[in-house]
């Protein structure tokens, strides 16, 4: 199968068309699938392949397989052609291309021109639910028959007012929009502001070709695919057979043969049995009934069965205003309508109304395509006969018909033809009509137009004459309900009402069952429209106060036209707001200012909104969904822009007491001007939730929350002090920030180490003895694998300790171990090993218990570590130890670094080997705390 785009979509429009919609959108079916797809692709082919977007990729891995596979093969088929598109010039011309701009009225083409939606025009919309849309918003959808039905993609045709009709939702007006102003207007419907929106265009206004194509000629668009000038059908009886007729006769019974024999030039047909028989001027009625009776006569016993295997073919002319005339040799059963098939059929200037057959010279019958076209009327459509003449003569009167018809177009008349007849041969009224306010427009004999205004719901209306040339259009209704008003937005039920006098708002929505979950029953918008300026104002419904009290001014009176609209907490309001306010734009004027305010801060829907008349400072905060509950409720602040001898916009700030307006004071409850801004300040430290946590001999271990200064002895009276196995000489403090901080340290040191260690690298100074690169490389590598722990030395051995006055920070950590009664060695000895503590033994004799010292120690920067942290050293060390403290006590540490001699090149070791066996004591420390 070979499609070029044109093919293929005029396979997708008459796939389309096939179908009957309901409220102008398909059922979810597998063909309006294809179609679909077939039509995208043909707008996308003309430029470059084929690339379905992920909606219609979606759309085709939702058909079955069969017809999945049928849209694939087509696709690819469209990709193939593209290719060959920049070798070969497809010469077959897009239907669009031959609708003439001729006599279309001046706003029509501009509509074409600038391709707008208009009447008819054809369009798929996907709705896809916003990525940031909340999982509780997903559920309501899907609960909501009306919104789960247009998730995805679906086909619509707008109606004959251009209006896009969306069930569930309130009609959308497209008429004169772009594709992408249509987009804009769709995402700020209410009920469609939680998705995105596309609009993928099949066809615009194509009302505009429709009303100026003459009625019937695309019946020969496709001939060439329509017409076969060798179908036999089946032969009527009334068949004159004659020369090149080819029989077929079966005897059965006691001869059974099968004889097939074609009639001669002479006229005569041989057959075996009964011998030559002439069939000259008989019809297929009379031969059978000869043949039968022969063979009754001749063959006893046997019985026949005729039929015509083959017809012969017959030479005939087509002429007139033909798009192909000429002579033309087709089958002897064909009429005046497959001729004018086979002939390319009726040219743009010919008749359709008055075709003639004519035979020997003489007019033997008169076709009216409209017969067939409208009624399937055949009686007139002759059979040929060899030698026949077809004529076309030029077209007749005529008259335009457009507009809220049927079906638009031009049509022939023929005889006299009133305005009722006209209409009927157009399809009739189209259910939108407005049928009092149809116009006709006439040339005069001076060369000016004249505009008729006839009522088209009257008889004689009606019965008005028509002449040639005359330009008939019937209005559609006005997209507006005159006795109506709309509800949109959060509820369950949009649409349209009908409106009473005196109708107030809970009439409309009599109860908040009707609003979806997370509705602000606070803040309803009355968008009103002026009846005779179209001024657009706007009033807000406190829904709970009018619920409250219904006889109260709260539940506001209602007029015709008014739209309600409602507001969630959850999903997007500003984008239905931002449309309200770009209305409110359009009216503004010097001296006029636009009328809005600003809410920002501690709402729950801070935004812009309509300034109402009379509009207070609590009505905005109520607007804004009300106070938060981190708001700051005793004062708040209001920028006023004003201006100042028409000269220059100031602005000024005041203070408001917020406190008194939530008291009810009206004097504190100022009125608000345009573009003043109120802003609502947070509660100082809200969001200040501090915990810290304490584990280990402790009453009460756990997490605690802290107030704002509390310090360590607080929360240790708090968790009930230390248990008889404490020991807090060895606690542990640890603190995010430092952690941070000291990672950054240890990022930073191993960067000098390895500086060092490039340097040394490129030095030819080696030392004898000195370790490899390699060494040094490993020493490097356990720098980088440290873990900074963030611990913060505090001692806690005594009630007068500046420790317990240590103020508590978010994330803080106390680990109280129990009562140690081991000592540690590490580093440069024999064995690495604990021994148990006894007071009489010092630093000396529990490295001899270890196996004394290797050959690579650094009897010189000996040190402690501390239970609690604290590192102690003798004097000569250059480290932060104290003079004097060598003593050992319970959970102490002793490290015996490596000889810094050893590694002179790296200038650094000294201070890597205490950091390195520091961070490893409280890495265990803490991980004996969080392994219990």
């Amino acid at each position: 199968m070979s499609l070029s785009a044109s093919a293929l979509r005029a396979f997708g429009l008459r796939e389309l068309k096939l179908m009957r919609f309901t409220g102008r959108r398909t059922p979810h079916l597998a063909s309006a699938a294809i179609a679909i797809l077939l039509l995208l692709a043909w707008h996308a082919s003309s430029a470059q392949s084929v690339q379905l977007s992920p909606s219609q990729r979606a759309m085709l891995d939702s058909l079955p397989p069969s017809q999945r596979q049928q849209a694939l093969q087509a696709l690819e088929t469209l990709n193939a052609s593209q290719s060959r598109a920049a070798e070969t010039k497809d010469d077959e011309v897009d239907d669009a291309d031959v609708v003439s701009g001729d006599g279309i009225d001046a706003d029509v083409l501009e509509a074409l021109e600038t391709e707008v939606f208009g009447p008819r025009s054809e369009l798929v919309l996907t709705l896809t639910v916003r990525a940031d849309f909340p999982a509780a918003g997903q559920a309501a959808i899907e609960d909501d028959p009306s919104l789960a039905d247009l998730v995805g993609s679906n086909y619509f045709i707008l109606d004959s007012r251009g209006v896009l009709e969306l069930p569930g939702i309130a009609d959308v007006s497209a008429n004169r929009l772009t594709e992408e102003s249509l987009e804009r207007r769709l995402r700020a419907e209410p009920a469609l502001s939680d998705f995105d929106v596309d609009v993928s265009v099949l066809s615009y206004a194509p009302i505009v070709a429709v009303a100026n194509e003459r009625f019937g000629q695309n019946v020969f668009s496709t001939a060439s695919a329509g017409f076969d000038a060798d179908a036999v059908g089946p032969v009527p009886p009334d068949f004159v057979l004659g020369p090149g007729d080819s029989v077929r006769i079966q005897l059965f019974g006691n001869v059974n043969t099968i004889v097939e024999s074609e009639v001669g030039r002479d006229g005569s047909l041989s057959l075996p049995e009964l011998g030559p028989i002439n069939v000259t001027g008989l019809t297929f009625r009379e031969f059978r009934e000869d043949v039968r009776q022969r063979v009754a006569e001749t063959i006893i016993g046997t019985q026949v069965s005729i039929s015509v295997a083959d017809v012969k073919k017959i030479q005939i002319f087509v002429l007139g205003d033909i798009v192909r005339p000429g002579s033309y040799s087709i089958s002897s059963l064909s009429t005046i309508s497959s001729a004018l098939y086979a002939s390319g059929g009726i040219s743009e200037i010919g008749s359709f109304r008055g075709i003639e057959l004519k035979r020997s010279g003489k007019t033997v019958s008169r076709l009216d395509l409209y017969d067939l076209l409208l009624r399937g009327d055949t009686s007139n459509d002759t059979r040929l006969l060899s030698g026949d003449v077809i004529f076309v003569p030029p077209v007749g009167p005529s008259v335009a018909v457009s507009g809220s018809v049927n079906r638009p177009a031009i049509y022939e008349m023929r005889g006299d033809t009133n305005i009722g007849q006209i209409v009927n041969i157009a399809g009739g009224f189209a259910p939108d009509a407005f049928r009092p306010g149809v116009r006709l427009e006439r040339i005069l004999d001076n060369g000016m137009k004249q505009v008729i205004s006839v009522d088209g719901s009257t008889g004689g209306g009606r019965n008005t004459e028509l002449q040639d040339g005359d330009r008939l259009f019937v209005p559609a209704a006005l997209d507006e309900f005159e006795n109506a008003v709309s509800l949109s937005g959060h509820v369950k039920r949009p649409g349209i009402y009908e409106f009473r006098p005196g109708m107030r708002v809970l009439d409309l929505l009599p109860s908040e069952e009707l609003l979806k979950p997370q509705a602000d029953l606070g803040y309803l918008l009355l968008k009103r429209v002026d009846s005779k300026t179209g001024a657009v104002s706007i009033e807000s419904v406190d829904y709970l106060n009018a619920l409250a009290r219904p006889a109260s001014s709260a539940n506001l009176t209602l007029k015709a036209r008014d739209e309600l609209i409602a507001f969630g907490f959850e999903y997007n309001r500003q984008r239905v707001i931002d449309t309200i306010v770009e209305e409110l734009q359009l009216q503004t004027r010097s001296g006029a200012p636009l009328k809005i305010v600003t809410v920002t801060g501690r709402v729950n829907a801070p935004g812009t909104y309509p300034l109402e008349p009379g509009m207070r400072i609590s009505d905005l905060i109520r607007a804004g969904g009300a106070l938060a509950q981190d708001a700051y409720v005793l004062s708040a602040e209001i920028a006023r822009a004003e201006i100042v001898n028409e000269e220059r916009r100031e602005t000024t700030v005041l203070d408001i007491d917020l406190a008194a307006i939530i008291a009810g004071d009206p004097i504190a409850d100022l009125v608000l001007q345009p573009y003043d801004t109120l802003r609502i300040d947070t509660i100082e430290d809200w969001y200040d939730f501090r915990s810290v946590s304490i584990d280990g001999e402790v009453r009460f271990p756990g997490n605690y929350r802290i107030r704002k200064g509390e310090t360590l002895s607080s929360l240790l009276d708090r968790a009930g002090g230390f248990t008889a196995e404490a020991f807090p000489g060895g606690a542990l403090f640890l603190r995010q920030s430092l952690r941070e901080r000291e990672q950054q340290q240890l990022d930073n040191l191993a960067e000098r180490l390895e500086a060092q260690l490039v340097a040394q690298s490129l030095s030819e100074d080696t030392i004898t003895g000195a370790p490899g690169e390699s060494d040094i490389r490993s020493v490097l590598e356990q720098v980088r694998g440290i873990e900074a722990t963030g611990r913060l030395v505090i001692d806690l051995t005594s009630a007068s300790s500046p420790s317990l006055d240590l103020e508590l920070r978010e994330g803080d950590r106390l680990l109280i171990p129990k009562t140690s009664q081991s000592v540690t060695v590490i580093g440069e000895t024999q064995q690495n090993i604990s021994h148990v503590y006894d007071p009489k033994l010092d630093r000396r004799d529990y490295i001899q218990m270890s196996g004394g010292l290797t050959r690579r120690a650094d009897r010189k920067l000996i040190f402690v570590v501390r239970a609690n942290g604290e590192v102690v050293s003798d004097g000569r060390s250059r480290w932060f130890g104290r003079r004097g403290r060598t003593g050992i006590q319970p959970g102490d540490t002793i490290v015996v670094p490596l000889e810094v001699d050893r590694i002179r090149p790296l200038t650094l070791w000294s201070s890597v080997t205490q950091i390195f066996y520091q961070a490893a004591i409280a890495v265990a420390a803490i991980n004996s705390f969080d392994n219990n």
